[in-house]
């Protein structure tokens, strides 16, 4: 399990606490750069051979492509308040990124074989899903999906999911190539978890503060193994390689939120994906549940 679940810090440096990249053992697609900026802060990237796009996860940005464009990224004070702005920069590019009041914000890559045009999403134009019902209900915001961001390889999307709801479920896989049915695709799950809105003591650090947790289950099969169920935190982050992945778990109490970054190997840009047969009759119990009332966020 350690090869795939990685604690905030353990990845990283001053820079970038959490630092993904392809490259990494066992790792060869995607990548994610997290970073907390002090107020007026930057940080310059060189694409390279990557795609990225910039998320804002509770901060402001203003992105200035070299030799190009300035864009202002409307922000959002946490990852629970809605979809911010994000800007896609395709590979061969640098630019800079910077938070003008300070926060965190994502960088998510992947490899890239074409060059796309830069792209400003917009908050308000990036698509909120409400998925499945009863306590399979979550949200989830596409600002990086292939009918919404035209790019090579990323695909991209957040998901919250309110506490004591499961999601990431039925438990599912991408990791075959399958015309039509299945696309080769390892996966990145960042988390960030808060205590549920409205409740929870107080936030002092003292004794009985809480400690938002919550749990992300990865299985394979005999032929390709692998076993995870970690116990996630905020800046944690769970690497699917292959296998069945999910429920992504959110205790009674608090709120869970992960940011997925996916791409692979195949020609095409697109999300396919295969239920586990034990489990994939969970998803017909939904037409007779609503969906959980406290959606959308915020």
């Amino acid at each position: 399990m350690r090869d795939w679940f990685k604690p905030w810090r353990t990845t990283g440096d001053d820079d970038y606490p959490v630092r993904i990249r392809p490259g990494d053992p066992g790792w060869a697609h995607t990548g994610l750069l997290v970073a907390d900026l002090e107020p007026g802060e930057s940080r310059e990237v060189a694409t390279g051979e990557h795609e990225f796009v910039v998320v804002p996860l509770a901060c402001e940005a203003a992105v200035v492509e070299t030799g190009g464009s300035a864009y202002e990224l409307e922000g959002r004070p946490s990852v629970f308040a809605g979809p911010a702005d994000c800007l896609y920069v395709g590979r061969d590019a640098s630019f800079t990124v910077t938070a003008p009041r300070g926060g965190r914000i994502a960088l998510c890559h992947a490899t890239a074989r074409s060059a796309f045009p830069v792209k400003h999403l917009r908050r308000a134009e990036i698509p909120v899903e409400l998925r499945g019902a009863g306590q399979a209900s979550r949200q989830v915001q596409n600002f990086g999906t292939p009918d919404v961001l035209d790019a090579d390889s990323i695909i991209a999307c957040e998901v919250i999911t309110p506490a004591g709801n499961w999601s990431s479920y039925p438990p599912h896989k991408h990791d075959e190539e399958r015309s039509g049915e299945e696309t080769a695709l390892e996966e990145i799950y960042y988390f960030e978890m808060q205590t549920e809105r409205g409740g929870g003591p107080g936030r002092d650090g003292g004794a009985g503060a809480p400690d938002p947790i919550g749990y992300q289950r990865v299985y394979g099969t005999d032929d390709r193994p692998i076993d995870v169920l970690a116990e996630v935190r905020s800046g944690d982050v769970v690497l699917v390689p292959h296998g069945w992945h999910g429920p992504a778990m959110a205790p009674t109490g608090y709120d869970m939120y992960y940011l997925n970054v996916m791409a692979g190997p195949g020609d095409e840009r697109a999300w396919l994906i295969c239920d586990d047969p034990s489990h994939a009759w969970v998803r017909g119990t939904w037409d007779a549940q609503s969906v959980d009332p406290r959606l959308p966020y915020p």
